[in-house]
């Protein structure tokens, strides 16, 4: 289920407070300069709604947590940070682009509130920066759901974005560095500034930063896609050519000089930012203009780009998958191997040989779909290679770093992670401790292993240890 869809279904349910976890000296307060409009959310950072709990039951060890209905489940997770409003959907998370370091996470949720966190815990044994030491900052000004977040590529500035229509940036107040060896620091990186407010009028569907420069880009409910730079928050361009809500973009590699956009209304468009006109339009799942088309059928649900930025990948809500050339925009191939009518949630590309190949070989799409199954299709014969299952829908899909790039976790509805080996579809370790729908999943680096990282619709983030 979209974040969007899930927040409709629970609008009419007031946001419940529960007495505050934290004194105000345990918070970060973000102050927003006076050429700042006034939040709407009086003194949100002074009351704080959420608590972190150190230290899971640690890698390799189960404990148990009771879910709503006063059913045990298993908890095999590293460490859980409960910073979101109780029962108050976490929609997005993201991983700081040189985690860990520092080990920093951006979460965006349906209390209209984003939160800068270090989710590792304090059991890590890392002394100098765990979620014990680090403060949390409260990412305030948003009057409906955060349903988007990311890092600048440099992991200075962050974003959120919300069904309100704003996109909002804070940026990093530069401490001292440490001069006696490189070890990150919670002094260099605990203070974050508001830096602006961008207003798009339209609900904000997806944020994507470019992976080289300080320029953001945003999709909007009402078809538009916003160009900013920053910090100045200068508008760049207004992209105007679906009709229908963007669902998703991104800038393809390796230069990222284009921006490629997706809609319901079935429209894949390669932009060039400089003329704000469409190197080409393509429409995937209808002919163009058809009086046929359905979002619910037609409609471009997620999408994706090869390492080499020569492919994308597209997946529409009736559970088909097209590749497709990024140099004109014809489908390469069809993809179908999932159920009919069932929505792609999630799409991924791995190059499982690093490039060492070249033709396109060893790379591989991975799929993720409301009727449980992962797919993983090789690109260059257009085969499935293995199939993932998950007892409910899955939502979200995370490829692994090097050296683990033969790995990616999937998120359910199911409630649990689960980390796979794509070359052959053996499920290498699932991760417990969620009572209700996994919304999203990040995978990074850490010491001793690997990160991963989820959003939950209790409210509740876990990270695992693998």
């Amino acid at each position: 289920m979209s974040s969007q869809q899930h927040h409709e279904e629970n609008h009419g349910h007031e946001h419940e407070h529960d007495e505050g976890q934290f004194g105000e000296e345990d918070i970060v307060e973000v102050v927003e300069d006076e050429g700042d409009e006034p939040m709407d959310d009086d003194d949100d950072n002074e009351q704080y709604d959420g608590e972190i709990i150190i230290g899971g039951p640690g890698p390799g060890e189960e404990d148990m947590v009771m879910d709503e209905e006063g059913e045990m489940r298993e908890d095999n997770s590293w460490g859980a940070n409960a910073l979101h409003a109780s029962q108050q959907s976490i929609f997005t998370v993201a991983l700081h682009p040189s985690f860990p370091n520092p080990p920093l996470a951006v979460s965006g949720g349906e209390d209209d509130a984003g939160f800068l966190y270090c989710p590792i815990p304090s059991s890590s044994g890392s002394s100098s920066f765990n979620a014990d030491n680090f403060p949390p900052t409260k990412l305030t000004g948003h009057s409906d759901s955060v349903v988007s977040t990311g890092w600048s590529f440099d992991g200075e500035m962050v974003a959120t974005g919300g069904m309100d229509g704003k996109v909002r940036v804070w940026r990093r107040v530069k401490g001292k560095a440490n001069q006696e060896n490189q070890e990150v620091t919670v002094e260099e990186w605990k203070n974050w500034e508001f830096l602006t407010s961008l207003e798009t009028g339209s609900e904000i569907t997806w944020l994507q930063w470019h992976p080289k420069g300080n320029v953001l880009a945003a999709g909007c409910e009402d078809a538009t896609v916003w160009m900013w730079n920053l910090p100045s928050g200068n508008t760049l361009t207004v992209l105007s050519s679906h009709t229908m809500s963007s669902t998703s973009g991104l800038f393809p590699p390796p230069a990222g000089r284009q921006l490629l956009t997706a809609s319901l209304d079935s429209s894949l468009i390669l932009w060039d930012p400089r003329t704000s006109a469409p190197v080409w339009k393509s429409s995937m799942f209808t002919a163009a203009n058809s009086p046929e088309l359905d979002p619910s059928e037609h409609g471009i649900t997620s999408l994706a780009v090869s390492p080499n930025g020569q492919i994308a990948a597209v997946g529409s809500a009736s559970g088909k998958v097209k590749l497709v050339n990024l140099t004109n925009g014809t489908t390469l191939n069809t993809l179908v191997g999932h159920a009919e009518g069932e929505s792609i949630e999630a799409l991924v590309f791995v190059d499982l040989l690093g490039g060492a190949a070249g033709g396109g070989k060893g790379v591989v799409c991975v799929s993720g779909a409301t009727d449980g199954k992962g797919l993983v299709w090789d690109v260059h014969t257009g085969r499935v290679r293995a199939e993932l299952k998950h007892d409910e829908p899955i939502t979200s899909i995370a490829a692994h770093p090097a050296p683990f790039l033969h790995q990616v976790t999937t998120a359910s509805a199911d409630s649990t992670l689960k980390t796979w080996d794509i070359r052959t579809g053996a499920l290498l370790a699932t991760h417990k401790g969620h009572v209700g729908v996994v919304n999203g999943v990040a995978v990074a680096p850490v010491e001793g292993g690997q990160a991963i990282v989820s959003a939950g619709d209790e409210g509740v983030s876990l990270v695992w240890k693998l």
